[in-house]
């Protein structure tokens, strides 16, 4: 537990055969251990197989701040932020901080997605770094940044 987040880590990544997209939008269900998870399910512990991402994914609906999924190879890293803290962001600011959740994006690639102009990425870009909202890795054409909350 942090001061603005949990963090759950996942040992043994994926069950073979389920793709991340199919985990993260609940499209596929395979239980790791079914004998561990048929236990659960009579203790009354978990509602139905397969269904927490989906249901973490709709508890933060309308938040600012969403949870982030991240998938290795070898593990599974769940992010969800507490949302007991107010951001201090504009709307413009708030759509391309959404963008940089979960992701590390170049100025180009927040263009396309925001529909903003290149100038104005880069002066919100700029707001959100200074704000603490937003980090930066690389130099020149390399530059990518990424949410910190």
């Amino acid at each position: 537990m942090f001061q603005d987040r949990i963090e759950i880590s996942s040992p043994g990544g994926l069950p073979s055969g389920i793709s991340e997209q199919e985990y993260l939008y609940g499209q596929v269900s395979k239980l790791r251990n079914p004998i561990l998870g048929n236990v659960f399910f009579r203790l009354r512990l978990i509602e139905r197989f397969g269904t927490g991402v989906l249901r973490i994914r709709d508890a933060y609906g309308g938040s600012e701040r969403q949870p982030q999924f991240r998938v290795f190879e070898n593990s599974i890293l769940v992010i969800l932020p507490l949302s007991s803290e107010e951001m201090d962001l504009s709307d413009d600011e708030r759509r391309v901080y959404r963008e940089l959740v979960g992701r590390s994006l170049q100025t180009s690639e927040l263009t396309e997605r925001t529909g903003f102009g290149r100038t104005k990425v880069q002066e919100i870009l700029e707001k959100l770094v200074k704000k603490g909202y937003a980090s930066v890795s690389g130099r020149g054409r390399g530059t990518r940044y990424a949410a910190t909350r």
